[in-house]
């Protein structure tokens, strides 16, 4: 496992332990990403701890003891320098003999208080939950760098001496929508990252199923939660399938459907037909369904594509967002011809929300190819692949456009 794998899950678990203890967001924030950069540098060297997780609790423990040290003693409280300098080996001991205790599902729902507005609790908890960086959050909400950063430093400060505890149910119910739609967004991001070399990052779809799992048990009888857990499980299924072996972009249609995982599909389509027997019908079902009409065809040409287009139809109405109707589009024209989904993206060409987002020029481009047109098409996949940040896909639509030039 590489190192950024083993990291990143244990990065929200450490963070969330501090929290608890000392409620200080903004300081322990900053403790965990120097007990990060400590293990990037020593555990090479020095190999893995046997408790990886306890030695980032007393790494990052000490460094904020350090910190409040140092402010004290900057301002002349000896007093308070003293009682802080005192046992924090001692107390980070004790995180480590308690190590099975996971917080990170606590942390989650003080991401996504209500002093927060909907979007910031999104992005802080992408911050300190999912690990990811400013740049990735604002890609996935189609905002410049500079306004995420702002917007994660304010939410950061209006958390910092929140009480660390779970919610009472009331308030779990209010907080719950922020939480699945952060589950959702960290997932994407690891099965298909926004930027770098690599398509996926597997830590990030492991660490979000891991917590939609446990949600699930929070709350059994939530038809979204449930939704959304099999939607993550029935995509994760293809992840093996969706790289060759030298790291490029294998579509939906092309891959070898006999390598996707059987088990996951089955837990996932198990999961989904419950749930959608007991209504009222939320989006997360909805993308589930669809999800599960795809891994239920044997082959790609026996795709129910009439049934995904009316999914979609009704996503539309229930959850509208340019990503649905780009998705749409294509499910339109599998089962109306490519004008008409290229007469249905058009409606897309106005909205600022996706005015660069390479994901346009894409399908774009994919429907144009099928209507014939390889002229507009080959333009369309080199305008897809200079928007592009992430190097597979970039490198995928390079592959389609010189094919089609040649």
């Amino acid at each position: 496992m590489e190192m950024g794998e083993l990291l990143r899950p244990l990065a929200s678990q450490v963070l969330a332990t501090l929290v608890r203890r000392h409620g200080q967001f903004d300081a322990c924030e900053d403790a965990v990403q120097d007990a990060l950069l400590a293990a990037t540098v020593q555990w090479p060297a020095e190999g893995v701890p046997d408790n990886p997780r306890g030695w980032l609790i007393t790494v990052a423990a000490r460094r904020l003891a350090d910190q409040w040290r140092s402010e004290s003693a900057r301002r002349r409280r000896e007093t308070t320098a003293a009682a802080l300098a005192g046992p924090e080996e001692t107390a980070a001991a004790a995180d480590v003999d308690q190590t099975a205790h996971d917080d990170t599902l606590t942390l989650l729902f003080l991401c996504c208080h209500p002093v927060l507005s909907p979007p910031s609790q999104v992005a802080l908890t992408l911050r300190a939950v999912g690990g990811l960086a400013t740049a990735q959050i604002a890609s996935a909400f189609l905002v410049p760098e500079a306004t995420m950063a702002q917007r994660i430093s304010r939410a950061k400060r209006a958390v910092t001496g929140v009480e660390f505890a779970a919610p009472a149910e009331a308030e779990r119910r209010q907080r719950l929508g922020a939480v699945l739609h952060v589950l959702y967004l960290v997932f994407n991001e690891g099965y298909t990252a926004t930027s770098g070399p690599d398509l996926q990052r597997p830590e990030l779809t492991r660490e979000a199923i891991r917590l939609a799992r446990r949600l699930l048990r929070l709350l059994p009888d939530d038809g979204e939660v449930a939704g959304l857990l099999a939607l993550m499980l029935i995509t994760e299924a293809r992840r093996f399938a969706r790289t060759r072996s030298d790291g490029a972009l294998v579509p939906l249609a092309e891959q070898d459907r006999d390598s996707w995982d059987g088990a996951l599909i089955s837990e996932g389509v198990e999961l989904i037909s419950a749930t959608l027997a007991h209504g009222p019908v939320g989006p997360y079902q909805l993308q589930a369904a669809i999800a599960a009409v795809h891994a239920e065809a044997k082959r790609a040409e026996d795709t129910d594509w009439p049934q995904v287009a009316a999914l979609y139809r009704v996503l539309d109405v229930v959850a509208p967002s340019p990503i649905v109707t780009l998705n749409r589009a294509v499910a339109v024209a599998m089962v109306d011809g490519p004008q008409a989904g290229l007469d249905l993206l058009a409606t897309l060409d106005s909205d600022d929300r996706v005015a660069r987002h390479h994901r346009v020029p894409v399908v774009r481009a994919h429907l144009l190819e099928m209507a014939g047109d390889l002229v507009a098409a080959l333009a369309a996949y080199r305008e897809a692949a200079r928007r592009t940040t992430s190097v597979p896909e970039q490198r995928y639509l390079e592959d389609r456009a010189a094919r089609l030039s040649e």
